[in-house]
């Protein structure tokens, strides 16, 4: 079923690896199509005429761009090896809170680490990035994955805090999460992490590191939109 199956992507976004993740968590074959997000293809804006970014994928033809988006579809057409929850409430739930990460938690957690923000509002937001990780902690609580004894689609709408987060806090020299205010959380990532198929697709971390020494100096590039 992964015949005709093509995914336009970046390599170093999360919402690209989000959907790389979950093809490969599947075992899904694909073709893999790498943008240059400053000369894109044809093929991408074609596909993607209203957001002109990745992730896209296109499959039997038919373009389908944002990547929980894909995500959920992947999910639905190969049934094997499921990401979402049964219960249509624990469904529902589980998209609130993928959306509560990309439009809360990762704006938050980027404004207080990176200090985009004036100076006398930096302590402000610093709070309210901790306020959102203790929530999503809380969310997490006990358990081994977000989806329970194995990984699910909260564990790959939240991958940008295992791949992004560590080589961010890196480049800017301290730390908003850490093992000791946040247990949960970090022995999740420690199990995300040794995950093999989860591992190999995470960007490396040198790229990333770059990316956010960069973007500390004064730059504001967005990797991607969704």
């Amino acid at each position: 079923m992964g015949e005709g199956l093509k995914v336009y992507g970046f390599s170093i976004s999360p919402f690209t690896r989000k959907v790389l993740m979950t093809l490969n968590l599947k075992g899904i074959k694909y073709d893999y199509v790498e943008e240059d997000l400053n000369n894109k293809s044809s093929d991408l804006v074609r596909y993607n005429p209203v957001h002109k970014a990745t992730p896209v994928l296109l499959h039997k033809g038919n373009p389908l761009p944002e990547s929980l988006i894909i995500v959920e579809y992947i999910d639905e057409t190969w049934t094997d090896k499921p990401l979402m929850p049964v219960d249509p409430y624990d469904r529902a739930m589980a998209r609130f809170w993928a959306n509560f990460i990309d439009t809360k938690l990762v704006p938050s957690i980027k404004v207080a680490v990176l200090k985009e923000c004036e100076e006398h509002e930096h302590e402000k937001k610093i709070e309210e990035a901790n306020q959102w990780v203790k929530t999503i902690e809380d969310v997490l609580g006990n358990k081994k994955f977000f989806g329970g004894e194995k990984i699910g689609y909260l564990d790959i709408a939240a991958i940008w805090l295992v791949g992004w987060v560590p080589p961010m806090q890196e480049a800017a020299g301290w730390q908003l999460i850490n093992k000791e205010k946040y247990p949960n959380l970090s022995a999740w990532t420690e199990e995300m992490l040794s995950h093999v198929t989860v591992k190999e697709n995470l960007p490396h971390r040198d790229p990333l590191y770059a990316y956010y020494v960069w973007r500390l100096s004064g730059f504001k590039p967005e990797l991607t939109p969704k």
